[in-house]
């Protein structure tokens, strides 16, 4: 494997991740990360939310070895280090929503390289949540599934879900496909930079904030902004088709925060109440981050994760 970057602040003695780059068989290069553990408990295959990168979720990952798990991270095409997508790199953007299972394969290639102790888990966020469930639509090998917010359907506050693809659909007819979508955020933005902590969506934990803020000051490269109208209107495809598919039969445990304002909460609930072997953890006072959330919060989420994957 052909080592790859893995960044970390001047101040972090943690161990840092094993980088590494993956091509997926249309060309895309991936970068994936590989935490190793002394557990042998089993492993998680971690995967992110959008405008996300491997370097954020490092403090999850030592978590989770702390327990005996090593972890699997990748950065989807588009961003983070892997290959972006189109000439101006900032927006979000995806031509097929389908392509995200060529880099969740690639991901499982990595993990049967590196031989990673078994079983494995899902630990998915945000629009991991819905790459996640796709991918075990599609046979994901894992023995459970935990989702934090998952993005199951998209909250589009007072645009309607049909006005909001038509709008998508006819920007990608007339050639803005590729051009960022009003309400996502400008394609300069990044979010921790240009939101203030006290309206910021994802978190009331300050530190996690502050970090979040440092992280995307030394290195804006990992970062991106707003969606185009075709990532829009391929993840509202995304999220209907998913709506409608049977649930996997793997043990689940989502979570969801009275103060979800990113993804649909009325999805989660749906796809939870028809999901044998499920749990639905409602956490009063989260935001969408439960993972980076106040620690009474995220440790509520923790044990209810661990309590999932020893289940298993």
């Amino acid at each position: 494997m052909q080592e790859a970057p893995f960044h970390q602040l001047p101040d972090d003695r943690s161990q840092p991740a094993r980088a590494f780059w993956a091509r997926a068989d249309d060309g895309v290069r991936l970068r994936v990360a590989h935490w190793s553990a002394e557990g042998g408990r089993g492993s998680v295959l971690l995967f992110p939310g959008r405008t996300e990168y491997i370097e954020k979720y490092a403090p999850v990952a030592h978590r989770l070895m702390a327990e005996g798990y090593d972890v699997l991270c990748i950065d989807w095409r588009g961003q983070g280090m892997s290959d972006r997508l189109q000439p101006n790199p900032r927006p979000g953007h995806i031509r097929d929503f389908a392509d995200y299972q060529r880099d969740v394969v690639e991901m499982l290639v990595a993990a049967r390289d590196l031989d990673l102790p078994r079983p494995w888990h899902l630990l998915a966020h945000s629009m991991g949540g819905c790459i996640g469930l796709a991918a075990l639509e599609g046979g994901l090998p894992v023995q459970s599934a935990v989702f934090s917010a998952p993005m199951w359907g998209i909250n589009l506050r007072r645009v309607q879900q049909g006005l909001a693809i038509g709008i998508a659909y006819l920007a990608g007819r007339v050639g803005r496909g590729g051009f960022t979508a009003p309400g996502s955020g400008g394609a300069a933005t990044t979010y921790p930079l240009d939101e203030s902590f006290n309206a910021n969506l994802l978190t009331r934990n300050g530190d996690e904030w502050a970090r979040l803020v440092r992280e995307a000051v030394a290195w804006p490269d990992l970062t991106i902004g707003g969606a185009t109208f075709d990532w829009v209107s391929r993840a509202l495809n995304e999220c209907a088709r998913l709506s409608r598919i049977a649930s996997p039969e793997v043990p689940m445990l989502v979570s969801l925060g009275s103060e979800e304002r990113v993804v649909s909460p009325q999805a989660i609930r749906d796809r939870a109440a028809r999901w044998p072997q499920s749990e639905l953890l409602e956490i009063p006072g989260a935001r969408h981050e439960i993972l980076m959330e106040t620690d009474p919060l995220r440790e509520r989420f923790y044990e209810a994760m661990l309590a999932r994957f020893d289940a298993s």
